[in-house]
């Protein structure tokens, strides 16, 4: 299995003194010691305005991972392309993998906070349309070495992508996908899925096996494994881990609540958020705190042997490739999070590695885009 590790940069201490400048050096520090642990890949999020994620720019986050590492692939989890020119992403995805030398692995996704979208001054009721024609243009565009497009959103004439790609996007590029028709959308645009965990498994494994049969089924081929993400609590005493997990792992979901305006019934009239309606009225059944006790048992924490047995359990599920880990959120101290990072990767990621199988997109050999191949 591939394993990951994503920096979040949370800052919900500001009033009491906590600078942005610190959580950046906080979490810097956990993304740049990634590589001499053994992990796989480093992951950036995007989100803006907000203390929730303050990353504005996850290929720059990226970009500076990969010029201070030499292995770890590069992952973005995910470019909200509603709220990004698609031209521009193309852009700097094709330099992103030049620079690092083939390293990039791309994550879409349509986004979900209305503080997000009127910052940007995008309609978030048509999310789900620009996102579909964004993502057509960008992976039409990375294989064919330009982007052209004539959408009910999007309208670009053809230009070319410089520096231009020079491996295949296929197979590894996935999509954050949480309600049942993001998963459809995402089979028909030949991509693979990035679980972020917010449902019971079952009904994760129900909805990746539908989403499988429909890929099999347009492109007559196997979906690529999906990656799953997950909120990591890691000590060698169990009971201080669920304590530490109660603590920050509910205090993140809190972060969720306020920043998504999850007490808010504004998805119910948002077109493309019916599946968002729902969960508020799940909300509204169970109480913040009780959702923040299921959040909690969605992710992994405890002992490095429960943590360990918690993914082979979401693997014998969801049949994941991968798994990136979220080990410093919610305010947490440089070194509780350095110590929850260190066991795992001492104690919990070498097992990992030995579970279940690779990602495609470390197995393949002819990975040049379409354009290239044609021209030899």
């Amino acid at each position: 299995m591939h394993v990951g590790m994503a920096a979040i940069f949370q800052n919900p201490d500001r009033d009491n003194g906590h600078s942005d400048y610190a959580v950046y050096q906080k979490d810097m520090k956990l993304a740049l010691m990634a590589e001499s642990q053994g992990f796989d890949s480093v992951w950036g999020i995007e989100h803006h305005f907000t203390d929730y994620t303050m990353m504005p720019d996850v290929v720059d986050f990226l970009a500076f991972v990969g010029g201070a590492c030499r292995k770890v692939k590069l992952g973005t989890m995910v470019v909200v392309l509603p709220w990004n020119d698609p031209m521009r992403v193309a852009e700097k995805m094709s330099m992103l993998d030049c620079m690092s030398d083939g390293r990039a692995i791309f994550g879409i996704g349509r986004g979900l906070a209305r503080v997000e979208f009127e910052g940007f001054r995008v309609n978030m009721g048509d999310s789900r349309e620009r996102f579909v024609e964004s993502a057509e243009m960008v992976l039409q565009g990375l294989e064919q070495g330009y982007c052209e497009y004539d959408g009910k959103h999007i309208k670009q004439p053809r230009a070319r992508i410089r520096p231009e790609p020079f491996k295949s996007f296929k197979n590894r590029t996935y999509a954050a996908a949480v309600s049942a028709e993001s998963s459809q959308i995402m089979a028909k645009l030949g991509i693979g899925i990035l679980v972020i965990p917010q449902k019971p498994w079952e009904v994760h494994a129900q909805e990746l096996k539908e989403y499988n049969e429909l890929f099999l089924q347009m492109h007559g081929r196997p979906a690529p494994n999906p990656i799953v993400a997950g909120w990591v609590m890691c000590d060698k005493d169990a009971g201080k881990a669920e304590a530490l997990a109660r603590q920050y792992i509910s205090g993140y979901w809190r972060s969720v609540v306020k920043h998504y305006e999850m007490n808010s019934n504004h998805f119910a009239t948002t077109k493309g958020y019916e599946y968002y309606s729902r969960l508020n009225e799940t909300i509204e059944q169970m109480g913040i705190d009780g959702m923040a006790d299921f959040f909690m048992n969605l992710q992994v924490w405890g002992t490095p042997e429960q943590c360990y047995e918690k993914i082979k359990d979401i693997h014998s599920r969801t049949d994941c490739c991968g798994f990136t880990g979220v080990f410093s959120y919610a305010g947490m101290p440089l070194e509780l999070g350095r110590a929850n990072q260190s066991l795992f990767a001492k104690e919990v990621l070498p097992e990992l590695k030995k579970l279940g199988k690779r990602p495609a997109f470390e197995l393949e050999e002819d990975t040049a885009p379409a354009f290239l191949r044609a021209v030899g």
